[in-house]
C-alpha cells in the first residue's frame, strides 16, 4: 500500500560518546547529509531535519534540506518529533517516520515500508520493524533490544534481555537460540501517526521505559499497539563511537 508520509531525521549536537555526530565526515559528507539523502529517496513528500544547534541547521540548509529548529530540552528524539508535528501543523492522521540522525546505512525502501505498513493497520497509531536474531552472542547482548509480538504482529514488549525465554532450552545456564519462537531484533525506525506524537509529548514516563531505557514502552504501558514489520535483513551499524564511524565509512566506499 503506497501512502503519502513524511519524514522526521531528529539531529542533536550534544552527544556523551561522540559531540557534534551529526556533522562528522563519512565518505566525503557529513553524515546527516548521507541520512538526508537516504530519506529523500524513500519517496516521503517532505523530509525535514529537526534540530537544536544552529550549526547543523545552517550545514542542513547549505545541502538543501528543510531544516525545523527545536528546544534543546527534549528527552527524547519522540518528543522533538512531536515539536516538529505543531511546528508544521500537519494533521493528526500524517504518517511520520522518524529516520535517526545517526543512522547513514538506514534504506529508503525499509522507510518507504514501514510507512506504509503503518497505513495498513489502522488499529495502530505506531509501526516500526524488526529482523530475525541468528546468533546467541546477538540474543544475549543487552545493546540489541528484542521484541515479541501477537500472532497480527502488534508488539506485546521490548526488551534488552533475551526475550522470548525457553525455560528448557536454556536452563542451567546455557547461551543458545530458541528453538521453537525465533527471537526478533527491533530496529529503531518508527512510523507514527502526528495525532500519536501530539499525545506521546503529555504521556507521563512510565516505570517500565525508565527501566529498559527504552521509550516505546511508554506507548505499549500507555495502552497503544504497535505494529512490527519483519524485515529479512538489518540495514547495518548506527553510529556511536569512532569506530562505527570508520566501519559506516567502510561499508559505503563499498557500495559506491
Amino acid at each position: 500500500m503506497h501512502a503519502p508520509f513524511k519524514v522526521v531525521i531528529p539531529a542533536r549536537h550534544g552527544s556523551s560518546r561522540l559531540p557534534g555526530k551529526p556533522l562528522r565526515e563519512i565518505a566525503g559528507r557529513t553524515m546527516i547529509e548521507h541520512v538526508w539523502r537516504s530519506a529523500s529517496h524513500s519517496g516521503a513528500e517532505q523530509v525535514v531535519i529537526a534540530t537544536d544547534d544552529e550549526r547543523i541547521a545552517s550545514v542542513a540548509v547549505g545541502f538543501g534540506a528543510e531544516a525545523c529548529m527545536t528546544r534543546a530540552d527534549h528527552a527524547s528524539g519522540t518528543d522533538r518529533l512531536a515539536e516538529v508535528v505543531e511546528a508544521m501543523s500537519w494533521p493528526d492522521m500524517t504518517i511520520v517516520v522518524n529516520v535517526q540522525g545517526d543512522e547513514p546505512l538506514m534504506p529508503a525502501e525499509l522507510v518507504r515500508q514501514v510507512a506504509a505498513d503503518l497505513a495498513g493497520h489502522d488499529g495502530a497509531r505506531i509501526a516500526t520493524a524488526a529482523t530475525p536474531i541468528h546468533t546467541a552472542g546477538e540474543y544475549f547482548d543487552p545493546n540489541v533490544v528484542k521484541v515479541v509480538t501477537d500472532r497480527a504482529g502488534y508488539a506485546l514488549y521490548f526488551s534488552r534481555a533475551p526475550i522470548p525465554w525457553d525455560r528448557d532450552l536454556l536452563a542451567d545456564g546455557r547461551q543458545a537460540l530458541p528453538e521453537q519462537l525465533a527471537p526478533l531484533r527491533h530496529i529503531g525506525l518508527y512510523a507514527y501517526r502526528a495525532g500519536f506524537l501530539r499525545d506521546y509529548a503529555r504521556m507521563e514516563p512510565a516505570l517500565l521505559e525508565n527501566t529498559e531505557r527504552l521509550e516505546q514502552l511508554r506507548a505499549l504501558w500507555s495502552g497503544e499497539r504497535i505494529h512490527v514489520l519483519e524485515t529479512p535483513g538489518h540495514p547495518g551499524p548506527g553510529v556511536d563511537t569512532e569506530r562505527d564511524i570508520a566501519l559506516v565509512e567502510e561499508i559505503l566506499r563499498c557500495r559506491a
